[in-house]
């Protein structure tokens, strides 16, 4: 029996892992679930999946849903609140895996925290390895912890290795882009693209931040950080390959010419399923991909041209440095920005640009490093908006 916290489980990641535990009681329980704000998604799951702990970051959040929990009659579960009760979640004796399923940098403390305590972390979000790379990974080897990648790509290379990682053989790594909503157009023409247009994947049911990061591909762009850290790969031998149809999730070349690839229904369950039970496996509940339905599976070259994010995330992935964490903070922020409508859609990468300019020089050597970058980045991205 594994007792599991989940870090952000009121998103589409954390629902999708509940639904695979409830799969399956005799393996699975739950320890915490952790939250932002939405105190009406957290009280539905305690009254389902009744965790020993339930914590907001929000105390007013948090309030509310003790009161909630107590007209339900589920006082027993303990609430907490703040970014330090959800480290102390992760570290806890009584947890044993975690899901790390916090967008954006806010992930960064406690799925370090994860690593650094010894746990099986399951990384749904990739800003804590963009962020830190090589820092990351060397945190959960000193520390004994498995880490096991949760984005479909990711979890895809991860099976199509040698079980043993030796990765001698390894040519390249192929990571598999459906190109969003706006494939085939040009940039010059999405000016005037809206939330909703740009929220609308054609294939995947996702967030709303990483919904606008697909449409940039600014995803498959961190994407590719995140391998060249997680599968300590340069990464000049990790290609993009735009498969509209999402049925192939990614693909490892070997020397001697063969291709190994990994195809599933577009469902985050499986690589939920797969990261929980590995080594062994369970039923996710996805639905079964009936092969002899696939009409054509196509593929193509991405078009930096018109994949502007792309190309500044090929840029940070070659260069390194604070390049990486430059990009990532000043993305969420243009990326908030369009959400909220102060920004077009096009000026995304221009604002994304602007804030790798400036911390070209930079240095990172430790965390408080790592951060001050992050914060400068996000400083001058909010300054290219006004």
């Amino acid at each position: 029996m594994q007792s599991i916290t989940i870090l952000g489980s009121t998103g589409s990641v954390g629902k999708s892992t509940l639904d695979v535990i409830a799969r399956h009681p005799e393996k699975y329980d739950v320890y915490a679930l952790t939250a932002n704000t939405n105190t009406t998604e957290m009280l539905a799951q305690c009254l389902v999946h009744n965790p020993k702990v339930a914590v907001m970051l929000c105390e007013k959040a948090a309030e509310e849903l003790l009161a909630e929990l107590a007209k339900a009659d589920l006082s027993d579960i303990e609430v907490r609140s703040g970014e330090e009760e959800v480290v102390n979640c992760v570290t806890s004796d009584r947890c044993d895996a975690v899901m790390a399923a916090i967008v954006g940098a806010a992930g960064l403390r406690p799925t370090l925290a994860a690593v650094r305590a010894g746990k099986r972390t399951m990384i749904a979000n990739k800003e804590p390895l963009v962020m830190t790379g090589d820092l990351f990974i060397n945190e959960a080897r000193e520390h004994g912890a498995l880490v096991l990648p949760i984005d479909s790509e990711h979890n895809a290379i991860f099976q199509c290795l040698p079980d043993k990682q030796v990765y001698d053989g390894v040519k390249k790594l192929h990571l598999t882009a459906s190109g969003g909503p706006f494939l085939g157009r040009e940039w010059s023409s999405l000016d005037n693209i809206r939330p909703e247009e740009a929220c609308a994947h054609p294939n995947w049911q996702m967030g709303r931040k990483i919904s606008v990061d697909s449409a940039t591909m600014m995803n498959k762009g961190l994407e590719l950080i995140e391998a060249t850290a997680l599968f300590s790969i340069d990464a000049d031998r990790v290609e993009v390959v735009v498969h509209p149809q999402s049925i192939i999730h990614s693909m490892v070349e070997y020397i001697d010419g063969s291709f190994i690839a990994q195809l599933g229904s577009p469902d985050m369950k499986i690589p939920i399923a797969h990261a929980l039970a590995w080594p062994s496996r369970v039923n996710s509940g996805a639905a079964a991909l009936d092969i002899t339905e696939i009409a054509r599976l196509d593929f193509q070259k991405p078009d930096y041209n018109n994949m502007p994010c792309l190309f500044l995330a090929r840029q940070a992935a070659q260069e390194g440095g604070a390049l990486p964490i430059a990009l990532n903070a000043a993305n969420e922020i243009a990326v908030e920005a369009f959400l909220n409508q102060k920004i077009s859609f096009t000026s995304i990468p221009t604002i994304i640009e602007s804030a790798m300019i400036y911390l070209k020089d930079e240095a990172p050597t430790d965390l408080s490093a790592i951060l001050n970058i992050d914060n400068e980045a996000r400083i001058i991205a909010k300054r290219a908006i006004h």
